[in-house]
């Protein structure tokens, strides 16, 4: 029997989703090293981490150099846009509204990117009608809104300076998200357009291009600190400059340079490669989740009853979203 375009298409949903957990895993481990490094400014964290993201990628040049030839210029130039907004941006005002506002409410702002990302993609390709992407959307959204609820009840409203920190950290965690929006939506059209690129090379290229960037910015964070000096930074000593915890913060930052940056970009290019884009945005949802699980361990506390019926409506969106998209294909 002849195998069609739409047996491969639904066939290749379970992979999909297998690889998007993964990305969504291993991402979320950036919103606990600002909470873990709560000393260090959001410029060390970020430049720090992609510092860590670019050596890796340059290991890898030689076991991906094939690969990585048949780059085009425009590969390059498109590699470069990405590292720009999806890394180096997007971590700076993800650290900063993570370290001022906490944990949870970063991960519950960025939580909104599955639904900003499916309505966004869903908007121009149309890989689903509205109606019936309305019920997923809906449960990701009232989940949503129930963790936020709770997170903004925490917050003491007699201390102004904490309700200042608070919706600071919220705005500038809500540039991240529309780094983010544009970032998987933007790599996953490119990947689609350009079936010839390879999950793995197209994750050491966009390290590779990260490098520069990180360089610079870590160069620029020391000249800064020349003249606005931080407690355990002194950029006249290898070791102090690296903080008040170096082997911590070196040790943190490969880590997620490793995990969060390669790895996690390595499973997200397969991920945007086998599924429709609107899907794979609602599947960021699991970042959100591996966020907030760890968010809570980092409290040492477990979530209340209304955090805990947000992230089962989140869970239940997804489902929902995955069977209204197993219907489609074997509708058509």
């Amino acid at each position: 029997m002849q195998v069609t375009y739409v047996d491969r298409e639904t066939a290749a949903l379970p992979r999909g989703i297998a690889y998007a957990l993964a990305a969504g895993l291993m991402w979320g481990l950036v919103f606990v090293a600002p909470a873990m490094l709560p000393q260090y400014p959001p410029a060390a964290l970020a430049f720090g981490r992609y510092l860590a993201f670019g050596l890796i990628a340059l290991l890898l040049v030689l076991p991906d150099r094939a690969a990585l030839s048949r780059l085009t210029r425009a590969d390059w130039l498109e590699a470069l846009k990405l590292a720009l907004v999806g890394n180096i941006i997007y971590y700076l005002f993800l650290a900063a509204g993570i370290q001022a506002a906490g944990v949870p409410l970063g991960s519950v702002i960025i939580g909104t990117l599955p639904v900003v990302i499916a309505v966004c993609a869903n908007w121009t390709d149309r890989h689903l009608p509205w109606a019936r992407l309305a019920p997923s959307l809906g449960l990701m959204a009232t989940g949503i809104a129930l963790v936020n609820h709770t997170e903004f009840a925490r917050i003491d409203v007699s201390d102004p300076a904490r309700v200042r920190a608070y919706w600071v950290g919220g705005l500038l965690t809500v540039v991240a998200v529309a780094c983010w929006t544009w970032y998987p939506i933007r790599n996953a059209r490119w990947l689609q357009r350009h079936p010839h690129l390879a999950s793995r090379a197209w994750a050491t290229a966009q390290g590779l291009m990260t490098l520069p960037l990180a360089a610079a910015g870590w160069a620029g964070f020391m000249v800064w600190l020349e003249f606005h000096p931080l407690p355990g930074f002194d950029t006249g000593r290898f070791d102090a400059a690296l903080g008040p915890e170096p082997l911590k913060f070196v040790g943190l930052m490969f880590a997620i340079g490793l995990f969060a940056s390669w790895l996690g970009t390595l499973a997200w290019n397969r991920a945007s490669q086998l599924l429709p884009t609107s899907l794979a945005g609602q599947l960021i949802v699991f970042e959100t989740l591996a966020a907030l699980a760890y968010g809570f361990m980092h409290r040492g506390q477990w979530p209340g009853w209304m955090t805990a019926g947000g992230i089962a409506l989140l869970v239940a969106g997804v489902i929902l979203g995955v069977r209204a998209f197993q219907r489609q294909s074997q509708g058509a």
